[in-house]
C-alpha cells in the first residue's frame, strides 16, 4: 500500500482554523453529518493529527461551513 506524502499540513490547518472558530471536533463533524458527510469524530481527528487523510468532498464541506478560503488550509 502506498501513502501520500504529507507536505503540507493540512490537518493541522483545519485544526487551527476550527479552533480559531471556537468549535469543538463534535460540533465541526455534526454540521458535516448534515451536508451529507459520513465523517466521525475520530475521523477527523486523526485528520488532523495527520494520519489520515481528507477526501475532497469534505474539505470543500469544511471550507463553506468555517467560510474560509482554501488558503486557510494550505498554509505551508
Amino acid at each position: 500500500m502506498q501513502y501520500i506524502l504529507h507536505d503540507i499540513p493540512i490537518g493541522r490547518n483545519i485544526q487551527a482554523v476550527r479552533m480559531a472558530k471556537g468549535y469543538t471536533q463534535e460540533k465541526v463533524v455534526a454540521e458535516l453529518q448534515l451536508k451529507g458527510s459520513k465523517m466521525s469524530r475520530s475521523t477527523l481527528a486523526n485528520i488532523e493529527a495527520g494520519r489520515r487523510n481528507i477526501k475532497a468532498s469534505d474539505l470543500k464541506l469544511l471550507k463553506k461551513f468555517f467560510d474560509v478560503d482554501y488558503d486557510m488550509f494550505f498554509n505551508d
